[in-house]
């Protein structure tokens, strides 16, 4: 039994890591980890979980919990993680950050987005961008692991077969992005209270989100040369989704029946992604509460470009269950433990 602590525990992202890991056959939760509620009973916080968790919520000391559990998940704001990692706990520990702070090759590149100074740049080089189909392998040997942001998950993955076949001019990628409010987290702000969000979509980030350099960098590793896209957030009135809808312009020729042969060929063993047929296009409440991404294709020949539409949960792939299927390949158990449950509808 893989013994987990989870700090962070009753934000969005905290709460869904709890909600998985306690239907996980191989994994037990010993440390309900909150700033803001310690000593509190975790199911008066999320009354759901009344007859599930009888734990209390306890301190973010990381030292101290390094030495009683097999991995932490950090699911914590920007900066937590990279001042309160350290050698010693990376010794007694793996490590599972759900924030942004690892997932740089250059902390720079953080401090310059994040507004935030990075002080472990040693430990930063140890990390492992944890996107589970493309990094498998390094994974299953990492102490560390930078999980992905939401945005970039779903887009990453609806890209890699183009960029990586070289099909899509990256110069000419454009991405527009929508998420439901759960993305912003749980902090009580005006933006996101309801009479702000309710019958209305806004743009927001635009040109400024901190997930622009993480999409870049890793679409610069597929293509091996620099990516720079334009990429547009936008914020619906859902709890819980993300649609990407991603432009660009072929630089081959291809037939469309050409481009989901790719897309088979590329995803056929993969659990979690479900490639549609050209046509069928993803919709957030198909992939509602579940780790798969639900990716389609559509050639514009007469602008000679393609269009790609990525759909999934941005607290389950987008966070919490791209986290534990993270954790499922570093502890050598089947990468789909815990993880297959069936989205809900409506």
């Amino acid at each position: 039994m893989i013994k987990v602590g989870v700090i962070g525990s009753t934000g969005y992202a905290g709460a869904e890591l709890i909600r998985l890991l306690l239907q996980h056959q191989e994994a037990k939760i010993i440390w309900y980890g909150s700033k803001t509620y310690e000593g509190k009973e975790y199911s008066n916080i999320y009354k759901n979980m009344f007859h599930f968790v009888e734990a209390t919520c306890l301190d973010e000391e990381l030292e101290e919990l390094s030495q009683q559990v097999d991995v932490i998940f950090t699911a914590t704001p920007g900066g937590y993680s990279a001042t309160g990692l350290n050698e010693k706990i990376l010794k007694n520990t793996k490590v599972i950050d759900l924030s942004g702070d690892y997932r740089f090759s250059d902390t720079k590149v953080y401090e310059d987005w994040y507004k935030i100074k990075h002080y472990n740049q040693e430990i930063n080089e140890q990390a492992i961008y944890g996107l589970c189909e493309i990094n498998r392998k390094k994974i299953k040997e990492a102490t560390l692991i930078a999980n992905p942001g939401c945005y970039p998950t779903c887009t990453l993955l609806s890209l890699y077969p183009l960029i990586k076949e070289k099909i899509i001019d990256t110069a000419s990628l454009v991405i527009d992005a929508k998420s439901g409010t759960s993305g912003a987290g749980r902090s009580a702000t005006t933006g996101n209270l309801f009479c702000e969000v309710n019958e209305s979509i806004k743009a927001y980030g635009v040109t400024t989100h901190k997930h622009i350099p993480e999409i870049e960098e890793q679409l610069s590793n597929f293509a091996g040369e620099k990516v720079t896209i334009s990429f547009v957030p936008h914020l619906v009135p859902m709890n819980r989704g993300i649609l990407i809808t991603a432009y660009g312009n072929l630089a081959k020729e291809m037939s469309q029946e050409e481009i989901d042969t790719l897309y088979q060929k590329y995803y056929q063993e993969e659990s979690f992604i479900r490639v549609r047929k050209s046509g069928d296009f993803p919709e957030t409440k198909w992939v509602k509460g579940s780790n798969f991404v639900d990716v389609s294709t559509m050639i514009d020949q007469r602008n000679k470009r393609i269009i790609v539409m990525g759909a999934m949960d941005n607290l389950v792939k987008g966070a919490a269950g791209q986290a534990i299927q993270n954790m499922n390949l570093m502890f050598g158990i089947k990468e789909t433990t815990g993880l297959m449950q069936v989205p809900m509808f409506p």
